[in-house]
């Protein structure tokens, strides 16, 4: 395999979010380096943060670990222990199975660069610390439920 040549990896912009939250990430983009390498036992992804956008709503993986290096520019980690600035060259980890709801803002006047890393489980369970979301996934297959199990609908849709 050659170097991986950036300007022909196809740009991902949004989230697999149902609604709302899926127009909460405008702002966001990435490529996913992995997948153009043609990697399939972790993810890497190139995620860029325009002034204001979220990386994600805050979460946490039962299965798969994931680290995340900033690049370039400065974001705030929001983590359940607080909040804390994040600027080139800075690094954190999250192991699999640890209860910690986190996510990247981008407040300040630049985009922000970082690259996350990430195991890749046959089987996962995302659960979204602030809002009643839950995503399982199997063998490629994402579905998002109510963190009761209930299939996911917006509040205020008719659930019959």
């Amino acid at each position: 395999m050659r170097k991986l040549d950036l300007t022909k990896v196809p740009l991902k912009a949004g989230s697999l979010y149902p609604e709302p939250y899926a127009e909460m990430m405008q702002g966001r983009s990435s490529l996913r380096l992995g997948q153009a390498a043609g990697l399939t036992q972790f993810g890497v992804n190139l995620v860029t943060l325009k002034p204001g956008a979220l990386s994600s709503l805050r979460h946490w993986h039962k299965a798969e670990d994931e680290f995340i290096m900033v690049m370039a520019g400065e974001c705030v980690l929001v983590t359940d222990a607080g909040e804390e600035t994040m600027r080139q060259g800075d690094c954190v980890g999250f192991p699999a199975g640890q209860p910690d709801g986190h996510h990247l803002i981008n407040r300040g006047d630049t985009p922000a660069v970082f690259l996350v890393i990430g195991s890749k489980a046959a089987e996962e369970t995302v659960t979204y610390t602030d809002v009643d979301l839950l995503l399982r996934s199997t063998d490629g297959v994402t579905t998002f439920t109510h963190k009761d199990g209930r299939p996911y609908q917006p509040e205020g849709e008719n659930n019959g």
